[in-house]
């Protein structure tokens, strides 16, 4: 007999018939966030579910709802909303795409970067609003980033990989806060070991690549941002809450820093009366780090396959989350 399962994000056509050929697949089309109890209603039936990361807590209590659930399988490297203590009770395995976004992650993080070091949003602007009629002040102008310092805070596969764009590409030295040492990306890419405070001190580029726990929550608060040299650029290509959005704002209105670039936010969507839309030194964008067409497409497959093995009771791979479950 075929198990039940729930697809809630819209995914490439011929992943969806996958799932259509091995499960009694059923689509939620509304939004889990907006519809919680419409979304466990639709998954009162289901051995698996799979999906991007959302909103909804998948705790205790949700799962008293979803009896029959074994596998969940998201759409993506993070599991903030998977309750994993929950899930272990009720032996639910957890699968992630951590491998395939690698890149193109590391791609937008240095894109935003460069985007704020060369000011390039004001300077788009500046020719937009028809201000480009003579040769640019200097009250333009960017900042180096070619020979400067890096502060990367994390080292998994992302870190790693703007670690090595940093070190190959611009001649960076690269200074990483990480809980493990990584020797190999000290020998590949001359990087530094070092302690958070040292590290802000010292960066002229901080970019944050950290999960989000208990101890990484508001990691950059008013005395971190108090630390870094007022010319510093700060990139959070990581989670939201790892920064105290509220003292960041209050840093870039008073030029505490020069700038920040960020992706990703306390609260998303970015509410409209967020005071990061006022200042022109924060160069924003939508929690876009994986959004390229192949790499979304690596990803919702990468997602499908989990769950079809999960459900198939193929042995833990590293996709799993909680490889200790079941």
């Amino acid at each position: 007999m075929k198990k039940n399962v729930v697809l809630f994000s819209p995914i490439p056509h011929d992943q969806q018939e996958r799932l259509a050929q091995a499960f009694n697949l059923t689509v939620f089309n509304g939004s889990p966030d907006a519809d919680k109890q419409a979304f466990i209603t639709a998954l009162a039936d289901a051995d698996g579910m799979i999906g991007s990361n959302m909103g909804t807590k998948i705790d205790a209590e949700f799962l008293k709802q979803a009896p029959k659930l074994k596998a969940a399988s998201t759409i993506s490297v993070g599991y903030d909303n998977y309750d994993l203590t929950a899930l272990a009770e009720r032996q639910i395995r957890l699968m992630n795409t951590p491998k395939v976004l690698t890149n193109a992650t590391a791609d937008l993080i240095f894109t935003l970067l460069m985007t704020a070091a060369r000011r390039m949003v004001e300077l788009s602007d500046y020719i937009h609003q028809g201000k480009w009629l003579k040769g640019l002040s200097s009250d333009y102008y960017g900042t180096d980033i070619t020979g400067k310092t890096i502060g990367i805070l994390g080292m998994g596969r992302i870190a790693q990989a703007i670690a090595k764009r940093a070190h190959a590409g611009f001649d960076m030295n690269v200074l990483y806060y990480n809980r493990s040492a990584h020797a190999d990306v000290e020998q590949a890419y001359q990087a530094k070991r070092c302690e958070l405070d040292e590290l802000l001190s010292q960066a002229d580029f901080i970019v944050l690549v950290l999960p989000l726990t208990e101890q990484t929550y508001h990691i950059i608060t008013q005395e971190k941002l108090a630390l870094m040299k007022p010319s510093a650029i700060l990139v959070n290509g990581g989670r939201g809450k790892l920064i105290d959005e509220p003292a960041l704002i209050h840093a870039l209105q008073n030029k505490a820093i020069k700038a920040a670039a960020l992706d990703v936010y306390e609260t998303e969507p970015l509410p409209l009366h967020s005071g990061l839309l006022k200042l022109d030194n924060a160069v924003l964008s939508p929690h876009v780090g994986s959004a390229t067409i192949e790499t979304r497409y690596a990803m919702a497959k990468c997602a499908v396959d989990n769950l079809i093995a999960a459900l198939n009771n193929v042995p833990p791979t590293e996709n799993w989350v909680n490889p200790d479950v079941g």
